[in-house]
């Protein structure tokens, strides 16, 4: 019996111990990935601003390699964050996403290749080749800034549709909330069975159910009834949009 339990204790306290250790890795790779992401984003920081630096501090070769790989990591960057940002929400952005992908392999191979050039020693060659190096850049930004635009477009026309849409309801609504103004009504159509707020209530609104009408008079236990109070359920508001379809266009 003695030999079971500690056979037991033992074996809770291996759990414990492979527990505890398992639990330290994870918050080491965790902590690891968000200093990788700091040193990252500090390192981005400083060649940015050491690029546009030299652009307008340098002149020459220098100061147009400087230009063309900044205009070339702005872009890219701008561009992926938008895609990345929109692809949890717009679904037909992840073929966008994957053609930014392959475009990026391009944009990589011209950014160490003008990084390389900053070192080299023979100015005439280097300028002889900034032409090339001008039309790459130009071309490979392009593709990026039309990405990116027609993404933008692409979320401005969905908003747009849905406050379009939104705004016909609640024209709609605001015309049933306003029937007793109706060339058609009369004073008998308007007050009903004198239970109009009841009528209005019922006319479509935000689903809401219809209100009982206050009650005038005595009940029938002589005791007056009390006012019923507002449905608290909450109720969908229209700027929850749920995510975009997926198109093929």
């Amino acid at each position: 019996m003695e030999a079971t339990i500690i056979t037991i204790m033992a074996l809770l306290f291996l759990s414990f111990v492979a527990l505890g250790v398992y639990v330290t890795v994870k918050v080491a790779k965790a902590a690891k990935r968000g200093v990788d992401r700091t040193i990252d984003q500090a390192r981005r920081t400083v060649e940015d601003t050491t690029l546009r630096a030299k652009s307008f501090g340098q002149a020459g070769t220098a100061s147009e390699l400087a230009r063309l790989r900044l205009s070339l990591r702005t872009s890219m960057r701008a561009t992926q964050e938008a895609l990345q940002d929109g692809v949890g929400e717009d679904a037909s952005l992840k073929e966008s996403l994957d053609l930014f992908h392959r475009l990026s392999a391009h944009g990589l191979e011209l950014d160490a290749d003008l990084k390389r050039l900053e070192r080299e020693p023979d100015r005439a060659w280097v300028a002889g080749q900034l032409p090339e190096l001008a039309a790459r850049t130009e071309r490979i930004t392009g593709s990026a800034d039309a990405l990116r635009r027609a993404a933008r477009e692409r979320a401005l026309k969905f908003a747009e549709d849905d406050l379009s849409s939104l705004s016909a309801q609640i024209d709609v609504e605001a015309g049933a909330l306003r029937h007793w103004t109706s060339p058609d009504a009369t004073p008998g159509t308007a007050a009903g069975t004198g239970n109009g707020a009841a009528d209005a209530a019922a006319a479509g609104g935000w689903g809401q159910p219809a209100r009982p009408a206050r009650e005038t008079g005595p009940t029938a236990g002589g005791e007056p009834s009390a006012i019923t109070a507002p449905d608290p359920r909450r109720t969908a508001y229209p700027w929850e949009k749920s995510a975009r379809p997926e198109t093929t266009t």
